[in-house]
Protein backbone atom coordinates (compact mmCIF):
# COMPACT_ATOMS: atom_id res chain seq x y z
CA UNK A 1 0.00 0.00 0.00
CA UNK A 2 1.33 3.39 -0.89
CA UNK A 3 2.08 5.93 1.67
CA UNK A 4 -1.15 8.25 0.37
CA UNK A 5 -3.69 4.74 0.55
CA UNK A 6 -2.44 4.37 4.05
CA UNK A 7 -3.24 7.80 4.71
CA UNK A 8 -6.55 7.60 3.24
CA UNK A 9 -8.02 4.50 4.96
CA UNK A 10 -6.64 6.19 8.39
CA UNK A 11 -8.09 9.38 7.45
CA UNK A 12 -11.24 7.10 6.43
CA UNK A 13 -11.21 5.08 9.57
CA UNK A 14 -10.65 8.39 12.07
CA UNK A 15 -14.01 9.74 10.25
CA UNK A 16 -16.13 6.66 10.83
CA UNK A 17 -15.07 7.06 14.92
CA UNK A 18 -16.73 10.40 14.33
CA UNK A 19 -20.00 10.40 16.41
CA UNK A 20 -22.87 11.64 13.91
CA UNK A 21 -24.16 15.22 14.05
CA UNK A 22 -26.82 15.98 16.63
CA UNK A 23 -30.18 15.82 15.75
CA UNK A 24 -33.42 16.93 17.63
CA UNK A 25 -37.06 16.09 17.20
CA UNK A 26 -39.60 18.20 17.33
CA UNK A 27 -40.75 19.24 20.97
CA UNK A 28 -44.37 17.90 21.47
CA UNK A 29 -47.56 19.95 21.32
CA UNK A 30 -51.27 18.62 22.32
CA UNK A 31 -52.77 16.56 19.79
CA UNK A 32 -49.60 14.63 18.49
CA UNK A 33 -49.75 11.24 17.62
CA UNK A 34 -47.58 8.70 19.63
CA UNK A 35 -46.71 5.41 19.27
CA UNK A 36 -46.53 3.01 22.12
CA UNK A 37 -43.98 0.20 21.94
CA UNK A 38 -42.84 -2.34 24.42
CA UNK A 39 -39.24 -3.47 23.13
CA UNK A 40 -38.85 -5.11 26.88
CA UNK A 41 -41.18 -6.87 28.67
CA UNK A 42 -44.80 -7.64 27.32
CA UNK A 43 -47.28 -5.57 29.47
CA UNK A 44 -50.57 -8.08 29.04
CA UNK A 45 -52.71 -6.52 32.10
CA UNK A 46 -55.40 -4.84 30.05
CA UNK A 47 -55.50 -2.26 33.23
CA UNK A 48 -51.84 -1.56 32.31
CA UNK A 49 -52.74 -0.56 29.03
CA UNK A 50 -55.94 1.69 30.02
CA UNK A 51 -53.24 3.53 32.39
CA UNK A 52 -50.44 4.01 29.94
CA UNK A 53 -53.54 5.12 26.89
CA UNK A 54 -54.75 7.81 29.95
CA UNK A 55 -51.61 8.86 30.79
CA UNK A 56 -50.75 9.96 27.67
CA UNK A 57 -54.01 11.69 27.10
CA UNK A 58 -53.23 13.40 30.26
CA UNK A 59 -50.92 15.39 28.23
CA UNK A 60 -52.69 15.97 25.22
CA UNK A 61 -51.27 13.23 23.22
CA UNK A 62 -53.04 10.60 21.01
CA UNK A 63 -51.65 7.78 21.97
CA UNK A 64 -51.42 4.54 19.62
CA UNK A 65 -50.70 1.50 20.45
CA UNK A 66 -48.09 -0.56 17.89
CA UNK A 67 -49.89 -4.31 16.81
CA UNK A 68 -48.13 -6.72 19.22
CA UNK A 69 -48.30 -4.32 22.74
CA UNK A 70 -50.83 -6.24 24.81
CA UNK A 71 -50.37 -9.54 22.91
CA UNK A 72 -48.36 -12.14 24.57
CA UNK A 73 -45.33 -13.91 22.94
CA UNK A 74 -44.43 -17.18 23.67
CA UNK A 75 -42.42 -17.99 21.22
CA UNK A 76 -39.04 -16.03 21.35
CA UNK A 77 -37.69 -15.42 17.91
CA UNK A 78 -41.15 -14.16 17.26
CA UNK A 79 -41.18 -11.77 20.42
CA UNK A 80 -38.22 -10.16 19.08
CA UNK A 81 -39.04 -9.88 15.29
CA UNK A 82 -42.39 -8.74 16.40
CA UNK A 83 -40.89 -6.09 18.64
CA UNK A 84 -38.32 -4.60 16.27
CA UNK A 85 -40.86 -4.79 13.99
CA UNK A 86 -43.17 -2.70 16.10
CA UNK A 87 -40.40 0.09 16.94
CA UNK A 88 -39.00 -0.01 13.35
CA UNK A 89 -42.27 0.83 11.72
CA UNK A 90 -43.08 3.67 14.93
CA UNK A 91 -40.21 5.12 13.55
CA UNK A 92 -41.11 4.68 9.52
CA UNK A 93 -45.05 5.67 10.59
CA UNK A 94 -45.25 10.15 9.24
CA UNK A 95 -48.34 10.29 12.15
CA UNK A 96 -46.19 9.72 14.80
CA UNK A 97 -44.35 12.50 16.52
CA UNK A 98 -43.40 10.59 19.58
CA UNK A 99 -41.87 6.83 20.79
CA UNK A 100 -42.81 5.89 24.32
CA UNK A 101 -41.75 2.86 25.78
CA UNK A 102 -44.55 1.55 27.58
CA UNK A 103 -42.31 0.19 30.57
CA UNK A 104 -39.13 -1.65 30.96
CA UNK A 105 -37.66 -4.54 32.64
CA UNK A 106 -35.91 -6.84 30.48
CA UNK A 107 -35.25 -7.80 26.59
CA UNK A 108 -34.42 -4.23 24.76
CA UNK A 109 -31.20 -5.54 24.11
CA UNK A 110 -32.50 -8.56 21.82
CA UNK A 111 -33.83 -5.71 18.92
CA UNK A 112 -30.33 -3.55 18.70
CA UNK A 113 -29.20 -5.07 15.66
CA UNK A 114 -32.28 -5.30 14.05
CA UNK A 115 -33.60 -1.66 14.24
CA UNK A 116 -32.69 0.34 11.06
CA UNK A 117 -30.67 3.09 12.38
CA UNK A 118 -31.05 5.42 9.09
CA UNK A 119 -34.59 5.48 9.60
CA UNK A 120 -34.37 6.83 12.61
CA UNK A 121 -31.91 9.50 11.57
CA UNK A 122 -34.13 10.36 8.95
CA UNK A 123 -37.73 10.52 11.03
CA UNK A 124 -36.33 12.18 14.14
CA UNK A 125 -39.18 11.86 16.91
CA UNK A 126 -38.92 11.73 20.84
CA UNK A 127 -37.90 8.93 22.39
CA UNK A 128 -38.59 8.36 26.37
CA UNK A 129 -38.16 5.66 28.51
CA UNK A 130 -35.74 4.73 30.80
CA UNK A 131 -34.33 1.74 32.70
CA UNK A 132 -33.75 -1.52 30.66
CA UNK A 133 -34.56 1.35 27.78
CA UNK A 134 -31.39 2.60 28.70
CA UNK A 135 -29.77 0.05 25.36
CA UNK A 136 -31.77 1.62 23.32
CA UNK A 137 -31.01 5.21 23.97
CA UNK A 138 -27.11 4.63 24.20
CA UNK A 139 -27.71 2.61 20.75
CA UNK A 140 -29.59 5.12 18.85
CA UNK A 141 -27.14 7.88 20.15
CA UNK A 142 -24.26 6.04 18.95
CA UNK A 143 -25.85 5.17 15.70
CA UNK A 144 -27.53 8.45 14.63
CA UNK A 145 -27.14 10.91 16.70
CA UNK A 146 -30.79 11.68 17.75
CA UNK A 147 -31.28 13.16 21.15
CA UNK A 148 -33.60 10.92 23.36
CA UNK A 149 -35.16 11.03 26.78
CA UNK A 150 -34.29 9.05 29.96
CA UNK A 151 -37.61 9.21 31.87
CA UNK A 152 -40.56 8.04 32.83
CA UNK A 153 -43.06 5.79 31.11
CA UNK A 154 -46.75 5.30 31.02
CA UNK A 155 -46.57 3.42 33.67
CA UNK A 156 -44.44 5.36 35.59
CA UNK A 157 -46.17 7.10 39.23
CA UNK A 158 -46.21 10.55 37.76
CA UNK A 159 -45.80 12.48 40.68
CA UNK A 160 -46.45 16.21 40.52
CA UNK A 161 -42.71 17.10 40.15
CA UNK A 162 -42.48 14.83 37.46
CA UNK A 163 -45.32 15.90 35.31
CA UNK A 164 -43.48 18.96 35.66
CA UNK A 165 -40.21 18.25 34.63
CA UNK A 166 -41.78 15.84 31.96
CA UNK A 167 -43.33 19.01 30.31
CA UNK A 168 -40.78 21.51 30.96
CA UNK A 169 -38.40 18.87 28.70
CA UNK A 170 -40.61 17.63 25.73
CA UNK A 171 -43.55 20.30 25.62
CA UNK A 172 -41.62 24.00 26.06
CA UNK A 173 -39.15 25.76 23.92
CA UNK A 174 -35.33 26.30 25.06
CA UNK A 175 -32.65 25.19 27.13
CA UNK A 176 -34.62 23.57 30.96
CA UNK A 177 -32.18 25.10 33.12
CA UNK A 178 -31.52 24.42 36.45
CA UNK A 179 -32.80 20.75 37.74
CA UNK A 180 -32.26 19.78 41.03
CA UNK A 181 -34.41 17.56 43.33
CA UNK A 182 -38.27 18.78 44.94
CA UNK A 183 -38.62 20.52 47.70
CA UNK A 184 -38.64 18.23 50.82
CA UNK A 185 -41.82 18.19 53.13
CA UNK A 186 -39.38 16.80 55.81
CA UNK A 187 -36.21 18.69 55.88
CA UNK A 188 -35.29 16.86 59.14
CA UNK A 189 -35.82 13.46 57.10
CA UNK A 190 -35.68 14.24 53.46
CA UNK A 191 -36.88 11.89 51.37
CA UNK A 192 -34.36 12.91 48.42
CA UNK A 193 -31.06 13.38 49.74
CA UNK A 194 -28.43 14.96 47.43
CA UNK A 195 -24.51 14.75 48.38
CA UNK A 196 -21.55 16.10 46.79
CA UNK A 197 -19.08 12.92 46.55
CA UNK A 198 -16.26 15.55 45.26
CA UNK A 199 -17.41 18.54 44.89
CA UNK A 200 -16.75 21.27 41.45
CA UNK A 201 -18.09 21.85 38.38
CA UNK A 202 -17.61 20.59 34.95
CA UNK A 203 -19.55 20.67 31.70
CA UNK A 204 -20.13 18.20 28.63
CA UNK A 205 -23.15 16.38 27.08
CA UNK A 206 -25.27 14.32 28.58
CA UNK A 207 -24.98 10.63 28.77
CA UNK A 208 -26.02 7.64 30.87
CA UNK A 209 -28.75 5.85 32.24
CA UNK A 210 -29.33 2.37 34.02
CA UNK A 211 -25.86 0.87 34.62
CA UNK A 212 -26.34 -2.67 34.21
CA UNK A 213 -27.81 -1.67 30.76
CA UNK A 214 -24.85 0.32 30.72
CA UNK A 215 -22.16 -2.50 31.70
CA UNK A 216 -23.91 -5.14 29.38
CA UNK A 217 -23.00 -2.87 26.37
CA UNK A 218 -19.48 -2.78 26.99
CA UNK A 219 -17.62 -4.50 24.04
CA UNK A 220 -20.52 -4.30 21.42
CA UNK A 221 -21.33 -1.85 18.70
CA UNK A 222 -23.40 0.14 21.36
CA UNK A 223 -20.83 0.87 23.94
CA UNK A 224 -21.27 4.31 25.99
CA UNK A 225 -19.09 7.17 25.02
CA UNK A 226 -18.13 9.33 28.02
CA UNK A 227 -14.82 10.80 27.45
CA UNK A 228 -15.51 14.81 28.43
CA UNK A 229 -19.32 14.45 29.23
CA UNK A 230 -21.45 14.37 32.20
CA UNK A 231 -22.30 10.65 32.89
CA UNK A 232 -25.53 9.74 35.13
CA UNK A 233 -26.08 6.36 36.71
CA UNK A 234 -28.89 4.73 38.20
CA UNK A 235 -30.68 1.26 39.22
CA UNK A 236 -32.57 -0.77 40.98
CA UNK A 237 -33.14 -3.72 43.25
CA UNK A 238 -29.22 -5.02 42.54
CA UNK A 239 -27.49 -6.28 45.54
CA UNK A 240 -24.61 -3.76 46.83
CA UNK A 241 -21.67 -6.28 45.60
CA UNK A 242 -22.84 -6.46 41.95
CA UNK A 243 -23.27 -2.61 42.18
CA UNK A 244 -19.33 -2.29 43.03
CA UNK A 245 -18.86 -5.11 40.05
CA UNK A 246 -20.37 -2.76 37.28
CA UNK A 247 -18.60 0.22 38.68
CA UNK A 248 -15.52 -1.48 39.07
CA UNK A 249 -15.82 -2.47 35.12
CA UNK A 250 -16.71 0.93 34.07
CA UNK A 251 -13.34 2.26 36.32
CA UNK A 252 -11.25 -0.74 34.63
CA UNK A 253 -12.37 0.18 31.61
CA UNK A 254 -11.62 4.03 31.53
CA UNK A 255 -15.28 5.21 31.19
CA UNK A 256 -15.36 6.91 34.76
CA UNK A 257 -12.16 8.79 34.43
CA UNK A 258 -13.05 9.44 30.99
CA UNK A 259 -16.01 11.44 31.59
CA UNK A 260 -16.27 15.24 32.83
CA UNK A 261 -18.38 14.67 35.75
CA UNK A 262 -20.13 11.69 37.51
CA UNK A 263 -23.77 11.56 38.68
CA UNK A 264 -25.08 8.69 41.20
CA UNK A 265 -28.98 8.89 40.53
CA UNK A 266 -31.35 6.23 42.82
CA UNK A 267 -31.05 3.06 43.50
CA UNK A 268 -34.02 1.57 45.16
CA UNK A 269 -34.27 -1.36 47.20
CA UNK A 270 -30.11 -1.98 47.32
CA UNK A 271 -30.14 -2.24 50.77
CA UNK A 272 -27.44 -4.37 51.77
CA UNK A 273 -28.86 -8.04 51.74
CA UNK A 274 -28.73 -11.23 54.00
CA UNK A 275 -24.68 -12.04 53.96
CA UNK A 276 -24.30 -15.31 51.42
CA UNK A 277 -20.87 -16.43 49.86
CA UNK A 278 -22.28 -14.91 46.60
CA UNK A 279 -23.12 -11.77 47.82
CA UNK A 280 -21.48 -10.70 50.69
CA UNK A 281 -20.25 -7.05 51.15
CA UNK A 282 -18.04 -5.20 53.54
CA UNK A 283 -19.92 -1.92 52.18
CA UNK A 284 -23.12 -0.33 52.38
CA UNK A 285 -24.60 1.41 49.17
CA UNK A 286 -23.10 5.25 49.97
CA UNK A 287 -19.54 3.72 51.05
CA UNK A 288 -19.73 1.35 47.73
CA UNK A 289 -20.28 4.53 45.70
CA UNK A 290 -17.67 6.80 47.46
CA UNK A 291 -15.27 3.85 47.83
CA UNK A 292 -15.42 3.73 43.76
CA UNK A 293 -16.36 7.44 42.56
CA UNK A 294 -14.84 9.22 45.51
CA UNK A 295 -11.40 9.61 44.29
CA UNK A 296 -12.14 9.97 40.52
CA UNK A 297 -10.91 13.68 39.80
CA UNK A 298 -13.75 15.24 38.22
CA UNK A 299 -17.14 16.47 40.42
CA UNK A 300 -19.05 13.72 41.75
CA UNK A 301 -22.87 13.95 42.76
CA UNK A 302 -25.20 11.64 44.59
CA UNK A 303 -28.66 11.33 45.15
CA UNK A 304 -30.45 13.62 42.52
CA UNK A 305 -33.68 11.79 41.22
CA UNK A 306 -32.74 9.61 38.18
CA UNK A 307 -34.56 6.17 37.55
CA UNK A 308 -36.31 4.20 39.92
CA UNK A 309 -38.41 6.99 42.26
CA UNK A 310 -42.00 8.26 41.61
CA UNK A 311 -40.34 12.06 41.95
CA UNK A 312 -38.21 11.61 38.25
CA UNK A 313 -36.20 14.05 35.93
CA UNK A 314 -36.70 13.82 32.87
CA UNK A 315 -33.00 13.66 31.14
CA UNK A 316 -32.51 14.94 27.45
CA UNK A 317 -29.27 12.69 26.45
CA UNK A 318 -26.88 13.80 24.19
CA UNK A 319 -27.50 18.31 24.79
CA UNK A 320 -25.01 20.34 26.90
CA UNK A 321 -25.28 20.15 30.53
CA UNK A 322 -23.10 21.77 34.05
CA UNK A 323 -23.12 20.12 36.35
CA UNK A 324 -22.45 21.74 40.02
CA UNK A 325 -21.88 19.00 42.29
CA UNK A 326 -21.49 21.01 45.59
CA UNK A 327 -25.20 22.83 44.90
CA UNK A 328 -26.58 19.98 44.00
CA UNK A 329 -27.52 20.86 40.50
CA UNK A 330 -27.56 19.96 36.64
CA UNK A 331 -28.11 22.84 34.78
CA UNK A 332 -29.13 22.17 30.97
CA UNK A 333 -27.67 24.55 28.46
CA UNK A 334 -29.19 23.70 25.07
CA UNK A 335 -32.15 22.99 23.93
CA UNK A 336 -33.46 18.84 23.32
CA UNK A 337 -35.46 19.51 21.11
CA UNK A 338 -36.48 21.76 17.77
CA UNK A 339 -39.13 24.51 17.22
Amino acid sequence: MTRRGLLAGLAGAAAALEPPALIKPKRLKAGDAVALVTPSTEVIEPDALIMARETCEHFGLNPVMMPSVGKRQPDFAESVRNRASDFNAAWADKQFQAVFCVRGGYGSQHILDSIDYAMVRANPKVLLGYSDITALHLAIQKKTGLVTFHGPVPLSGFTGYTQQHFRRMLFEPGPAGVLTNPVESNKLRPQHRLRAVRPGVAKGRLVGGNLTLIATTMGTPYEIETKGRILFLEDVGEQIYSIDRMLTQLRLAGKLQEAAGVIWGECNDCPPKDNKPSSASAYGLGETVDNLLGDLKVPVLAGLTIGHTADQLTLPLGVLAVLDAGKGVLRIEEAATAG
